[in-house]
């Protein structure tokens, strides 16, 4: 769910003080961004600007360290993260298919958010659970032997 803008400025000082209080640290640049991540879900351009000018660091500095740790996004994620694993088990055994139907059914594809915030699908390519192939985690939950046609039930659950 999208934050208000009451919140943003609220999490935007909250910010702020962490910084503070941990800028004179060494090796901050992480923390701080970790945190920042944690409380807006991504690394808006805005909250990168924010650390590098409060670091006194260039920005691509703090840019060059998000898109090298895929910890971190640029971009705001759904409230529920969908993976559907392609590695070669759950290939083979119907994930490509599995993943389309999924991508049809929320209108979106691998790395895009739904436009009311509600679901984001990963890009996965192993998930660890091969004897269960084809897999799909939303969150935490994990789903097994998954065929096309339980996807509307798996998302219903998650509306």
């Amino acid at each position: 769910m999208a934050l208000t803008t009451e919140q943003i400025a609220a999490k935007t000082e909250e910010l702020k003080a962490f910084i503070a209080e941990h800028k004179d640290t060494p090796g901050a640049l992480m923390p701080i961004m970790q945190h920042a991540q944690e409380s807006f879900g991504y690394l808006s351009l805005e909250n990168q600007i924010l650390i590098a000018d409060s670091l006194g660091i260039p920005v691509t500095e703090v840019y060059g360290v998000a898109t090298f740790y895929s910890q971190f996004s640029l971009v705001p994620k759904g409230d529920n993260i969908i993976s559907v694993c392609q590695g070669t088990a759950c290939y083979v055994k119907g994930g490509a298919q599995v993943l389309a139907k999924v991508e049809e059914m929320l209108n979106i594809t691998s790395n895009e958010t739904t436009e009311d915030g509600v679901f984001t699908i990963q890009d996965t390519r192993c998930l660890g659970c091969c004897g269960l192939a084809p897999v799909m985690t939303i969150n935490e939950d994990v789903y097994g032997k998954v065929t096309p046609d339980m996807i509307p039930g798996i998302l219903a659950k998650y509306r």
